[in-house]
Parts: C-alpha cells; structure tokens; sequence
C-alpha cells in the first residue's frame, strides 16, 4: 500500500516529464523527480502498470490514423532510443565500474587471504609468545619463590657464619690469652730453672770441691798412717831385735805411742770428716735428685699445656671448617 502523498498519478506525471526530457524513468529518477519521496517498491509497481496500461492502449487504438500512428511510433522509438542512450553509456560506465571493482574485490581478497594468513601466523605467534610468556611468568613467580627461599636461608646462614665468627674470636682470644699465660710460665719457669741450675751446679762444684779437698786429705793422712804403720812395724822389730835396748828406748817407745795416739785421733777426725763430707755429699745429691724431680714435674705440667693449646688450635680449626661446610651449600643452590 501506498505512502501518504504518493499514488499512481504522481508517478505518471513524473515518468512523463522524464520522458519528455528525454531520460529513462527509472525508479531512481522517478524518486528523484518526485522530491525523493515514495517507497521504491512502490514506484516499481506503479511504473510496472503504466507500462502495462500503454501496452494495452496501443493494442486497442489501432484504428488511429496511420500517419499519427507513425509519428507516434517513431517518436517513441526516437525516445526509446533517446532513453537507452545514457542507459546503454550508464551501462558500459557501470560495467567498467564493476569491472574496476571486481578487480579490486579480487586485489582486496588477495590482500585480505594474505592479511588473513599473516594475522594466523601472528595470531599462533602470539599464541606461542603469550604461553611463553604465561611459563615464563610461573618459572620467574617459581624463581622469585626460591630466591626468597634462599634469601632467607642465605641470612639464616650469615647469622650462624656470625655466631661462628664470635666463637672463633672468643677461641682465637683464649688461645692468645693462654698462649701468653703459656710464655709467660715458660719464661718463669726457664728462669727459676736456670737460677736453680746455676744454684745447683755451684753447690754441687762446691760439695765437689769439699770432697776433693777431703779425699786429697784423707789420702795424705792414709799415706801418714802408712807410714806410720811402717815405722811402728819397724820399731817393733826393732824392738825385739834390741830388748836390751827397750827399757832405754821406752820413753821413745811411749813418745811414739803417744803420737800414734794422735795419728789415731787425727785419722779418727779425719775418719769423722770424711763421714761427714759423705753426708754432706748424700744431701746434695738428694736435693739434686729433688730439684731433678721438679724439674721434671715442670717439664710435664709445661707438655700439659702444650697439649692444651693444641688441643683448643684444633678446636678452631674444627670451626673454621664448620663454618666453611655450612656457606658451601649457597654457592651450589643459585646453579
């Protein structure tokens, strides 16, 4: 049904003001000439009739005059032509235009295959890309626990790395605080050595000198009484040989007996000097034997020391290398 305004008079009367120019009324052209109104379905239909209607009025008008009948022919002919015209120019023009456009639908399939292709071999890069990406995101997440892992242990293992230190400082102080009580008691210990050494040794060079002085006595008395023996020997055979000559020689005789009286005293002083000197030798060889004896305690308790100091350089030693082994596992982690 028709809009509002437009019937089938209207579009006659533009159809044929568009004949009379000469144009082919066209469903466009008729719109056009009616101020771009109507549905174009409509104009078809109303245009479709009237070609309808003067089908049938030149069927029915046969009677006309022939010559109006010619006129009328070819001027209708002359239109037709006049019409198909700009249609047939319209025609090759729209040809060439869909010509033109094919081409370029085909140049822009072509494109368009390519871009296609191109944005399917982008579209499965960035696929690949974006899931690399998405494992590169989990691996640096992975990484970004584990060096917080390591982070903390690395900490853990610098505080125990310091406890350590302190220990070996606390050690390292010890060993020199004993070190230094160890010299010093060696020092002590060499002088009190050598001073009893040298104490010693002039005791015993003196007890020595004593009891050589005291043997060379005893020789000299022993080669006195020898010889006093010799002689009482002698005066005795001296005294049997010559009995007669006893009683003038007894107060010789008493005068020798006398002196071997003292000789006797003298060789028991002597005896008793020589007791002594041997007593006196005895504790001097005791007091060597005792000072032997601490000296040999010193030497012992010296080595005690010595074994203690290098028992606590072990002991810092076991912690160096502690310390060593617990850092050894940061360096292997970060591979």
């Amino acid at each position: 049904m028709a809009r509002g305004g437009i019937n089938k008079a209207v579009v006659q009367t533009a159809r044929l003001a568009i004949l009379a120019r000469g144009e082919n009324p066209s469903i466009d052209a008729v719109r056009i000439e009616m101020g771009n109104t109507g549905s174009k379905t409509t104009i078809h239909r109303y245009l479709k009739e009237l070609d309808e209607s003067e089908t049938r009025q030149t069927i029915t008008q046969a009677p006309i005059d022939d010559e109006l009948g010619e006129l009328v022919a070819r001027l209708s002919q002359r239109l037709k032509e006049k019409a198909q015209e700009p249609i047939d120019l319209a025609l090759a023009q729209f040809e060439q235009q869909k010509a033109a456009l094919l081409a370029q639908v085909e140049t822009l399939e072509e494109a368009h295959t390519q871009l296609k292709q191109q944005f399917d071999i982008q579209a499965a890069a960035l696929a690949e890309e974006s899931a690399a990406l998405q494992t590169a995101s989990t691996s640096l997440q992975t990484e970004q626990t584990r060096n917080a892992g390591l982070s903390q242990a690395c900490s853990d293992y610098e505080l125990r790395l310091n406890d350590k230190d302190e220990q070996i400082r606390s050690l390292e102080e010890k060993h020199l605080h004993a070190r230094d009580a160890l010299e010093h008691y060696r020092t002590a210990i060499k002088e009190q050595r050598e001073q009893e050494q040298r104490r010693h040794e002039g005791q015993l060079q003196q007890v020595q000198a004593e009891l050589r002085q005291a043997q060379q006595s005893a020789l000299v008395r022993q080669d006195e009484i020898t010889q006093l023996h010799r002689d009482n020997e002698r005066l005795l055979s001296e005294q049997r040989v010559t009995t007669k000559e006893l009683n003038t020689l007894q107060e010789q005789a008493r005068q020798d007996q006398a002196l071997q009286l003292k000789l006797k005293e003298q060789l028991s002083q002597i005896d008793s000097e020589r007791t002594l000197l041997q007593e006196r030798l005895r504790v001097a060889v005791l007091d060597s034997q005792s000072r032997q004896a601490s000296l040999l305690e010193y030497q012992q308790h010296n080595k005690a020391l010595e074994l203690d100091l290098v028992k606590a350089q072990a002991s810092i030693e076991a912690l160096r290398l502690a310390a060593v082994v617990a850092t050894a596992p940061e360096a292997a982690e970060p591979t």
